[in-house]
């Protein structure tokens, strides 16, 4: 065994405990600093209710809608609300949904008194989308521009980006993927001698008989219906839904059904997008989820509010409306 000289021991421990008085351990500074990264890259919680003191400016193509319509917001407001506390089959199946998709059921509705408070004529009753379903189902559509289908169009060199990955990617990836490209390469320019239009994607290709942007209880379009066709499939009993056959995917927009589900996956997706890249949870204020379902492309709103520094992502118009009458909307379930 070793022998400690006792007086040396104690002599060198006084040193090192006055030494310490005026040194900071090197370890305490790494242990400070990677606490604070970590709590940096924590997920916060936006706080419930509205950033913005006022509604934000609404923008007149909404504002000439409901003057067409000789119709108010708040009348348009009142309507769906009613419309929706009264159909009890309805509020099941939101409720049943929300359920499979973890998400307050809350959002489900705030989307939808947002769509039909400013993107669409009042709601009557949501039995008139099962109507509209069966009739779309007998009409002959494809998916397709000047006699080109999307799905032979996207297999053009300038897409092969999006398929450059060697593992499948998922449907809202590719999709979103030939959206931009159709966007940088294609919308308004001229290319192989062809002229192609300034609209956009989804308006171009998955609306040929319709001068509509959007269908149903949801108001979704075909090509929001693409991307979230994976998501869909993956928690729920439905099928993934492909471009060849247009009429499953005008099903999908169109039957109440289906189209619930697919609400659910934009409002999921959208939660995903500012927990992942944002690092807030949206969650518990329906007024940003309604403003990221009426302005759509999450991942990207959710990486730019990053890049902003700002302490919170505000809400728009429409999701503002939402959090100031969030009491009638939770009064509904």
């Amino acid at each position: 065994m070793f022998e400690i000289n006792t007086k040396r021991f104690f002599r060198t421990a006084v040193v090192l405990a006055l030494a310490t008085q005026f040194i900071v351990p090197v370890s305490l500074v790494t242990i400070t600093e990677t606490s604070t990264a970590a709590l940096a890259a924590t997920t916060r919680t936006v706080p419930a209710g509205n950033r913005y003191k006022n509604q934000p400016r609404i923008p007149f193509a909404s504002a000439r809608r409901t003057k067409a319509s000789k119709s108010t917001y708040d009348a348009k407001f009142d309507k769906v609300v009613a419309v929706l506390k009264r159909d009890r089959r309805l509020l099941s199946s939101i409720k049943r949904v929300a359920k499979v998709y973890k998400i307050d059921p809350v959002h489900m509705i705030g989307a939808i008194v947002g769509e039909h408070t400013y993107n669409y004529d009042s709601l009557d009753s949501a039995q008139s989308y099962y109507i509209k379903a069966l009739s779309y189902a007998g009409i002959d559509i494809d998916f397709e521009y000047d006699g080109e289908h999307v799905k032979e169009f996207v297999e053009r060199p300038q897409f092969d980006r999006c398929r450059k990955s060697k593992k499948k990617q998922s449907s809202d990836t590719l999709w979103s993927c030939y959206e931009r490209v159709w966007n940088t390469s294609f919308r308004g320019r001229k290319v192989d001698k062809i002229r192609y239009p300034k609209t956009n994607f989804n308006e171009t290709f998955f609306q040929p008989l319709f001068a509509g942007q959007s269908f149903g209880l949801g108001q979704l379009s075909p090509l929001t219906v693409l991307k979230m066709t994976d998501r869909v499939a993956r928690q729920s009993r439905k099928r993934a839904l492909d471009a060849s056959n247009a009429r499953n995917v005008y099903k999908a927009t169109m039957d109440p059904d289906i189209s619930l589900h697919y609400m659910a996956a934009v409002i999921q997706d959208a939660i995903d997008a500012y927990r992942s890249v944002g690092k807030v949870d949206i969650s518990k204020n329906p007024g940003l989820t309604a403003t990221l379902y009426n302005l759509g492309d999450p991942w990207s709103r959710a990486a730019k509010f990053r890049r902003s520094g700002k302490a919170w992502p505000r809400e728009n118009y429409y999701g503002w409306l939402v959090n100031d009458r969030l009491k009638d909307l939770e009064s509904i379930l």
